[in-house]
């Protein structure tokens, strides 16, 4: 990741972001002595890529040629080994933002999956938060502790293999949020409420069904907990081209039609070059639905 702890330039251990294109990118973890094929050839990791810095533009083998990126949060989610469905960055940004996250705040968030939403809720907490991530599955809570050493931020990170609905998460009254993504958040409602430190902590609940919101906010509200709100974020991009159009005919310049025998004159051949923006005809909507409540007065 791009946190505090990598360095300016790559070293052994390290994971890159290997960038071919917008539509083409793999992550690389940096080993002396490895390669790594592209369709532009072989990429040397100890003479192209250790020592050299972040950023860098690397000649492969065949004369092609890529660029070596950190691992943002933003490149680590288009590239990380799906272990579960993921969060992508549109509901990432509204969740750090409306949960109110920042350097020093300490998080809980179950489940763990894949660690997208993880590894942007470190960056946005570092250098003195913390994050108390839980997952169920035992494989899958490895593998993210595993991601988090090397990606040099397992200093800021607990996993705990464990049922939140059932145990919790493992700390009480130091959170400054909770996120959950589980099957049945409403089950884990009373374990977020006690694991935030005080009023005005905030808490956010995904789900893709409808259903699901209904009966995590009665639970909400039964919990006292307030500023219920549930949104959708929908991202439409929009394609930037340029369109060359003919200029219309207004007629001979001296203001009058052509009528009777007279030869009409010849179409304009005047053009003009104007830029456009169109909506796809298609486009990925429904993710899930964000809720967000704040903890009440006690």
């Amino acid at each position: 990741m791009s946190l505090v702890e990598y360095s300016a330039c790559i070293r052994e251990g390290d994971v890159v972001i290997v960038f071919l294109g917008h539509d083409s990118m793999m992550a690389v973890r940096v080993q002396k002595g490895a390669q790594t094929q592209t369709r532009y050839g072989a990429i040397r990791h100890s003479s192209d890529l250790i020592g050299r810095r972040f950023g860098s533009k690397v000649t492969c083998s065949k004369g092609g040629w890529v660029y070596v990126l950190h691992p943002t949060p933003e490149l680590w989610t288009l590239n990380l080994p799906h272990r579960t469905q993921i969060l992508y960055t549109t509901d990432i940004a509204t969740i750090t933002l409306m949960l109110d996250l920042k350097p020093g705040a300490v998080v809980c968030e179950s489940g763990t999956g894949s660690g997208s939403l993880s590894h942007a809720i470190l960056r946005t907490i570092a250098p003195t938060g913390h994050l108390h991530t839980v997952e169920f599955h035992a494989e899958r809570a490895q593998k993210a502790r595993e991601e988090f050493e090397r990606h040099h931020v397992a200093h800021l990170v607990t996993v705990r293999n464990q049922d939140v609905c059932r145990h919790g998460f493992g700390v009480v009254g130091v959170a400054n949020a909770v996120f959950l993504d589980i099957p049945s958040p409403w089950e884990a409602i009373h374990h977020a409420k006690s694991a935030i430190r005080r009023q005005g902590g905030r808490l956010c609940s995904f789900s893709p069904c409808i259903e699901q919101v209904q009966r995590t906010c009665e639970i909400l509200v039964s919990a006292g907990f307030t500023e219920l709100s549930t949104l959708e974020v929908l991202l439409r991009t929009h394609d930037v081209r340029s369109v060359t159009l003919p200029l219309p005919d207004f007629g001979s310049e001296d203001g009058h039609t052509h009528t009777g025998t007279h030869t009409p004159p010849p179409p304009s051949s005047a053009t003009a070059t104007i830029k456009t923006a169109t909506p796809p005809r298609e486009m990925a909507a429904h993710t899930g639905y964000l809720t967000f409540a704040t903890k009440p007065r006690e």
